[in-house]
């Protein structure tokens, strides 16, 4: 094989969604020698034409470089492509940008340790559009001699440079999964105060600019809560279990009154006494975590 310089080596990636055209184009602009296979060839058109080399075959697309990035639908799909060619994967690293859970990331991990493959396992931070900018982030866990092996290539798909965690090869997605619940929750709040809103006809474009500064104001809680879920104590130096109670409550009627689904803060205050009922009623919010971490009832 070929010797090429950091910025030279060639990498080919498998999967040409919305996320992996991004992923291969990155590579392309960085100089990087893309092989690029997808089963809908037509999606790597425009990428051929910047001097992208589209494979005829799975197997001819792992054997074109040393580095091969796969980002399919699931993890299905990745070993029902990849497993066919194990012995071509062989020698290779593997870096698997598909989103699952921890418990598939280590699955995988161990598929490809019986087949000699150096694997990582990764996350991705942000939309298509992002990919090689400052606002994408890509986390990724696994074998640390294959990162430290592949880094100067990887970060051409982020200005914003690679996030290596640990030999972990689930920590990765887990770190996804946790940043997901964020997103959701965030815009699940969101979703509920503009519904509440609307009924007296506010334009939920007319809520977003303090709905972002509420989600800005709430970030600041992180960092203290942080801390005190770490060392297990919860000095409530802003307000109470019992006093989030009672603004709960007054949501949970507000919110029957309106017409409006009840769901959310009915599970807001349901975790809430919970919390009072375990002891934690003069405790911080950050008490709450302890709800969190028990098993669904």
């Amino acid at each position: 094989m070929s010797t090429f310089s950091a910025s030279q080596s060639p990498v080919t990636v498998v999967g040409l969604g919305l996320m992996g055209h991004a992923l291969a184009a990155a590579f392309l602009t960085n100089g990087h020698p893309t092989t690029v296979w997808n089963r809908s060839a037509a999606k790597a058109d425009d990428l051929v034409v910047n001097g992208a080399i589209l494979a005829d075959s799975i197997k001819s697309a792992v054997e074109a470089s040393p580095l091969v990035v796969v980002c399919v639908s699931d993890y299905d799909a990745v070993h029902k492509l990849l497993d066919p060619v194990g012995a071509s994967l062989a020698g290779r690293t593997l870096v698997n940008l598909t989103t699952a859970s921890s418990t598939q990331a280590r699955e995988t991990a161990g598929w490809a340790a019986k087949i000699g493959t150096a694997y990582l396992d990764g996350a991705i931070l942000g939309l298509p559009q992002a990919i090689g900018t400052v606002d994408a982030t890509l986390l990724y866990s696994g074998s640390k001699a294959a990162f430290e092996e592949h880094q100067a290539t990887l970060q051409a798909l982020s200005e914003a440079g690679t996030v290596y965690l640990d030999e972990d090869h689930g920590l990765s997605a887990l770190y996804d999964m946790s940043i997901l619940s964020i997103m959701w929750g965030v815009l699940n709040g969101f979703l509920q105060g503009a519904a509440l809103l609307g009924t007296a006809n506010v334009k939920a474009t007319t809520f977003a600019p303090l709905a972002s500064t509420a989600i800005n104001v709430t970030s600041d809680y992180v960092s203290a809560y942080a801390q005190q879920i770490d060392e297990g104590k919860y000095p409530a130096t802003d307000a109470t279990v019992a006093i989030h109670m009672g603004g709960m409550k007054h949501l949970l009627e507000e919110t029957e009154a309106l017409g409006v689904n009840t769901e959310l803060p009915n599970f807001f205050l349901e975790l809430a006494k919970r919390a009072a009922a375990d002891g934690h009623a003069d405790d911080s919010y950050a008490a709450m975590i302890k709800q969190f971490r028990n098993p669904s009832v």
